[in-house]
């Protein structure tokens, strides 16, 4: 009996020995596309002296008290300690000579990140905070040179900086800008940069995801890679196989602060437009097109006609933008701008921004069921151009009008009384509401008293009336829901679809 189980024994053993060998002749049979691409070498090698360090210093305020770092220990009475201290801290003399802590010297703090030559005469990319409130920048080379920089501009909406130093006397590698559009899902990419200081880190990964919107800014378009991306490594170079930089690492998602392969990086698209006017201007000059917009939900879809919901669905025009004098009405929805498809809001967004200042293009609509082209010159995005705030509309009580319900609201005629009492300008032509039932579609749209209607099915209104009769007839239709235009007392308008079942 022994001897048959040491016979087994012995020919598992034989038996897990040859699966052993197995393994390990697959192992080292296995592909080379299996652990990456081969070129990954090739590229590093050929690219890694056009990124550089980026070091800046910033002076900080010191502050005493307060629980700030540097105040003095809280000591109980006797303490051993307590005549070092008050040696130490209550008797230091800042140069004005004030005691306590009063003269405590401002502070120089240092950080590290990454950035990328794209001009051999010395113009460098990187991520605006890297370099942001920065007294000083220094640009290190591959080799160590360590070179002084100016800042050229910035632009904060897509987190980005151009530098420029005086170039040494060797001469200097730059890299070109591939394009971000023809990037591949699964497709290959290399990030090389600062981690932690150590400079010159090569990573490689794949593409996880394009135009990713991880709502961080209003022209999120992000490559999400899974190439190691860590603190240090922002402003860094984000290159394909060919050694072309197809996006600037800006930032990670990560619960420790280190790389978990949710990493992201500005598309080369976007970086390009902004670099090209930063070096141009100084300055960032988007384009602007004078339209408010707002997503087209199934409900809004519905009601337009329009399968499948699609677009950006223009909630008002500006009187003086460059959409007034085209033609496009609130109401119309753009399905595609200068050949561009338009899924939805944030890709007009971008690419109006992106669109150069002064250019005529040709913006596709959907107005009452009917495709139409529009022609558009843009005009500039001014920082200003930014939406008004309405007013608050809580006021005194007055004579209570006379009101007919429909749709979950209060709704009454347009006086001089209902004007003073939610501060509603004269331009602003409709049916206001004056009461919305809670538990209504409308209390879940946020319609609220002061709003006026101003169209019932891209219909113009005056009175209550005229709401509930178109209400019930498109009952009678068979509708599902109904579209309202809706303003509030500034006169800004948006689209508002309720259930009418």
């Amino acid at each position: 009996m022994t001897g048959a189980i040491s016979a087994l024994s012995h020919r598992l053993r034989a038996c897990a020995v040859a699966i052993c060998l197995g393994a390990a002749t697959a192992l080292i049979s296995m592909p080379a596309s299996a652990r990456g691409p081969d070129g990954i070498a090739d590229v590093a090698e050929k690219v890694i002296d056009a990124v550089v360090n980026i070091s800046t210093t910033q002076t900080v305020e010191a502050k005493g008290g307060g629980g700030e770092r540097g105040a003095m220990p809280q000591l109980p009475p006797g303490s051993p300690f307590e005549e070092f201290f008050d040696d130490f801290f209550k008797n230091r003399r800042g140069p004005g000579g004030d005691k306590g802590g009063g003269g405590l010297q401002p502070r120089k703090t240092n950080s590290l990140g990454s950035g990328f030559i794209v001009d051999t005469s010395g113009i460098v990319v990187t991520n605006n905070h890297v370099i942001a409130d920065a007294d000083e920048i220094n640009i290190i080379m591959n080799d160590g040179t360590k070179i002084r920089a100016t800042l050229v501009g910035v632009d904060k909406k897509t987190d980005l900086a151009v530098l420029k130093f005086t170039p040494p006397a060797k001469p200097l590698v730059a890299v070109k800008f591939g394009d971000s559009d023809k990037l591949r899902l699964g497709e290959w990419v290399i990030a090389i940069g600062n981690p932690f200081s150590l400079g010159g880190t090569v990573t490689a990964g794949i593409v996880s995801a394009r135009n990713r919107d991880i709502n961080s800014g209003p022209y999120d378009s992000y490559i999400q890679t899974d190439a190691a991306i860590n603190r240090g490594n922002s402003g860094g170079p984000l290159f394909n196989l060919d050694g072309e930089v197809i996006g600037v690492n800006t930032l990670i998602i990560s619960p420790s602060g280190g790389s978990i392969g949710i990493g992201f990086a500005v598309p080369s698209k976007t970086v390009v437009g902004v670099v090209d006017s930063l070096r141009q201007f100084g300055e960032l000059r988007r384009g602007w097109l004078g339209v408010r917009i707002q997503q087209v939900t199934d409900e809004i879809a519905e009601s337009l006609g329009i399968k499948p919901a699609r677009g950006a669905l223009v909630a008002g025009v500006e009187e003086k933008g460059p959409a007034k004098p085209a033609g496009i009405e609130p109401g119309d929805v753009v399905i595609k701008f200068d050949g561009k498809d338009i899924k939805e809001p944030k890709d007009l967004s971008r690419v109006v921004a992106d669109t150069a200042v002064g250019k005529a293009v040709d913006v596709v609509i959907i107005r009452k069921g009917e495709e139409q082209t529009k022609q558009v010159t843009l005009g500039r995005l001014e920082d200003g151009e930014k939406a008004v705030q309405a007013s608050s509309k809580a006021q005194p009580e007055a004579e209570k009008p006379v009101t007919q319900k429909a749709l979950g609201l209060d709704l009454a005629a347009l006086s001089k009384d209902l004007r003073g009492r939610y501060k509603i300008k004269d331009s602003v032509k409709g049916v206001v509401i004056t009461g919305v039932d809670a538990s209504s579609d409308a209390a879940e749209k946020r319609l609220s008293a002061g709003d006026v209607i101003v169209e019932v099915a891209q219909e113009a209104v005056s009175n209550a009336a005229d709401i509930k009769k178109r209400v019930e007839q498109l009952k009678k239709d068979g509708k599902k829901s109904v579209l309202l235009l809706v303003s509030n007392a500034e006169g800004e308008l948006r689209f508002v679809a309720l259930s009418v079942q």
